[in-house]
């Protein structure tokens, strides 16, 4: 995919190999953008590149697919959306009582 910006450049991780989250709560200023609509949010920022781990980078909007919440009072809220969504869509292999609990444990 041709990214609007580099995943590991400035814009996408700030010139390191920073991944998802922190790369997302860089985007937000907690201060003046809560409450935060989210699919105004996808829309500014849903072609950036994430870096999920050291091999797989995906678009924001992918990520944000699995976000039920329509709206964000803090960021805190935020986070904890995107967390969920993040196990839901499966980008995080690492979960705290593993993905399939019989057969991967954590």
């Amino acid at each position: 995919m041709d990214w609007p910006h580099d995943p590991d450049g400035e814009q996408g991780s700030e010139g390191m190999r920073k991944f998802d989250m922190r790369i997302i709560a860089d985007k937000v200023d907690e201060e003046e953008d809560f409450p935060m609509v989210r699919d105004e949010f996808v829309e500014e920022h849903g072609d950036d590149p994430i870096r999920i781990n050291y091999q797989r980078v995906v678009p924001m909007r992918e990520i944000f697919e699995y976000v039920e919440a329509e709206e964000f009072e803090t960021i805190l809220d935020m986070h904890k959306a995107v967390g969920a969504a993040m196990r839901a869509g499966d980008f995080w292999e690492y979960h705290p009582k593993g993905s399939d609990p019989e057969k991967k444990p954590a």
